[in-house]
């Protein structure tokens, strides 16, 4: 096994964003060990067949779209976990986290609501359902800062997603628990609304105690 473990997350845009070609490039060319996907459709199932590997979907109830990742070795198929949801009328599906595990680390893949104080109530239990070094990857939906209690950011800081092409957000992001993050960066957009996300990791043991985490002054959720 390689030491470090390197990931990309890409929300795909579901209705004309990226395809299996695209997703194909980006893993030819920068060699992840997991490819984290949001917005997947039935479009992506041929993933694994253009570039081998195992690609595992995780399908959202009322939703034509969900979650999808692609890893270079097999996997132990990732546990869906069920996040708490509108209690308003009308609300909308209730969305999930796709939790896997790789050596002795648990990432959850995430497209989290666009409800600012919802979606960090989807963070805090994705924390208490998760123990030992943890990262949680992809779309949070969050605007401004998100601290979470035992976990730092270490996701690129540049924007990720321009809303209607014209207002930058930081959507697309990267939180940690005993995990070093050696390296964050974007990548070119290509044909979806949100650019994808490149982390590299140490594998556990090889991480420092005072790398764990990082003090802020934010407001903890």
């Amino acid at each position: 096994m390689r030491s470090k473990l390197r990931i990309i997350s890409w929300n795909l845009l579901h209705r004309s964003g990226a395809l299996v070609g695209d997703i194909s490039a980006l893993i030819e060319k920068h060699q992840p060990d997991l490819f984290l996907m949001q917005e997947v459709t039935g479009a992506i199932e041929p993933l694994s067949a253009s570039v081998g590997g195992q690609y595992y979907t995780q399908s959202w109830p009322g939703r034509r779209h969900g979650l999808g990742v692609w890893s270079r070795m097999p996997l132990q198929d990732p546990r869906a976990l069920e996040l708490p949801s509108s209690k308003l009328p009308g609300k909308l599906p209730t969305r999930f986290a796709q939790v896997l595990e790789i050596a002795d680390i648990t990432i959850a893949n995430v497209h989290l609501s666009h409800g600012q104080i919802l979606n960090r109530r989807q963070l805090r239990l994705i924390a208490r359902s998760t123990d030992g070094p943890t990262a949680i990857i992809g779309d949070y939906n969050s605007i401004g800062p998100v601290v979470l209690r035992g976990f730092s950011d270490v996701g690129p800081r540049g924007s990720t997603h321009h809303a209607q092409e014209i207002v930058p957000f930081r959507l697309d992001r990267c939180m940690v628990r005993k995990l070093h993050c050696s390296n964050a960066r974007t990548l070119l957009r290509g044909p979806s609304d949100h650019r994808p996300i490149l982390l590299d990791f140490r594998y556990p043991g090889d991480v420092r105690p005072q790398e764990h985490y990082q003090s802020t002054s934010q407001i903890t959720v």
